[in-house]
Formats: structure tokens, C-alpha cells, sequence
């Protein structure tokens, strides 16, 4: 692993440290701050590819952070998560207007929490605006952009157009959350007119087709892959 810096950022010492081991069994640097001023303190001094974030903190809470973190050169390209409780929607939403580029529930489960992160520092390497070649998603599922096949372990799996246009937006940034109406806007442009049950029903197919798990819905908010 080529020197992954992650601050984490929470004012429970029992989270930081359970963080801090898990993440450090995966071989990554780990920094913590206990409050939002002190990690913005910190992350400017060692610059780091991932910054995890609780939304409620005193002094600064995660939201305010989060907002001053986007401004600053030294930070404004880090991946940020935001901790919440599985209660907090507005503080999930509020966190993705701020500038994040995830949350994550609690409690907490290691794997799950290794496997988003995993997730995101895949895009670091992955170009934007991709249109063309393959994209290995991990999980065992890749796309190939130029032959418009998908392939699951060893299966090739056949998606009609829009179903392939839609797995391919959402995949090619795993972890990233798509609104409803950037993917309107990319998939079917700005002269088509669908009805509101449109992208329900093709991601209903395409869950169908990967697996219940691989596209998460944030109600209110749009729509992300996983592996």
C-alpha cells in the first residue's frame, strides 16, 4: 500500500481508538483529531487521502469542518466520510451538500467500514469523466465501455442501453452519490422527458441482475454503487 494517510476525527476516544486498529491493520497511516478545529490543524500539517469525520463534535462539529476543509488547498482533494448516527438524515444530507464524499452508519462493523474506504481510495486512480475502456469495479464485476458487456465472476451478463449507461455512471465512482437528477441528465439528457418511476424501475432491474447490495438508495438524496 503506497502510504494512504487517514485522519480520523471523533470526540469518543473509544471510537478512535477502535478506528485507529482497524485501519491500522490494513496498513494505513492513521492520524486523529478529537474536535473540527484540531483536525483541520492536523490536516493541514499532514496532508492526508482520507479524512473521517463525526457530524456531532464540540467546538466545531463535522458539518462546519467539512465546509472550511473544501476551502483549503491542502485538503480541497481529500476524501471525506461523515460518521452518522442511522437516525441523522439530515445530517447525511447536510454532510453531502458540505462537500463530502460519503458517510458511514453507526455502529460501526469493520468490514463494512474497510470495504467503503477500499471503495473510495479506488477513484484517487480512476479519471473523470470516463468514456471509454474497462472498468474494474472490484467484487468480481467489470464493464467494458467500448463492447458494452458486463461481466460477474466468470458470467457475461447482457444489460439493455440505458441499464448499461446507468451501471456504468454509477460504477465508474464507486462510493460516489449520484442525485436523481444528474443521472436524468446524463443517462436520458435534458430533452428527454421520463416519468418520476423511471430510474426506480431500472435500478430495480439492475439489482435484479447484480445483487440486492450492490446499488445503495439514499432516500431523498440518489443513488451509489458498492461492491
Amino acid at each position: 500500500m503506497d502510504n494512504i494517510k487517514i485522519l480520523l476525527v471523533d470526540d469518543e476516544p473509544d471510537v478512535l481508538d477502535f478506528l485507529s486498529y482497524n485501519l491500522k491493520k490494513e496498513g494505513y497511516e492513521v492520524f486523529t483529531a478529537s474536535d473540527g478545529r484540531s483536525a483541520i490543524q492536523t490536516a493541514r500539517k499532514v496532508l492526508p487521502n482520507l479524512i473521517i469525520l463525526d457530524v456531532m463534535m464540540p467546538e466545531m462539529d463535522g458539518i462546519e469542518a467539512c465546509k472550511e476543509l473544501r476551502t483549503l488547498p491542502e485538503t480541497k482533494n481529500s476524501f471525506i466520510v461523515f460518521l452518522t448516527a442511522r437516525t441523522e438524515d439530515y445530517s447525511q444530507i447536510a454532510g453531502l451538500d458540505a462537500g463530502a464524499d460519503d458517510y458511514i452508519s453507526k455502529p460501526l462493523k469493520p468490514r463494512i467500514l474497510i470495504s467503503r474506504i477500499h471503495a473510495l481510495l479506488r477513484r484517487r486512480n480512476q479519471p473523470e469523466g470516463i468514456s471509454s475502456g474497462i472498468i474494474d469495479v472490484g467484487g468480481g464485476i467489470s464493464i467494458n465501455k467500448e463492447s458494452y458487456s458486463v461481466k460477474v465472476g466468470a458470467n457475461d451478463l447482457s444489460l439493455p442501453k440505458k441499464e448499461f449507461e446507468l451501471l456504468s455512471l454509477l460504477a465508474s465512482k464507486p462510493g460516489k452519490v449520484f442525485s436523481r437528477e444528474d443521472i436524468l441528465h446524463k443517462i436520458w439528457g435534458e430533452d428527454v422527458i421520463v416519468g418520476d418511476r423511471t430510474i426506480d424501475v431500472h435500478i430495480r432491474k439492475l439489482r435484479q441482475k447484480l445483487g440486492e447490495d450492490k446499488i445503495k438508495t439514499l432516500k431523498g438524496i440518489g443513488y451509489k454503487f458498492e461492491f
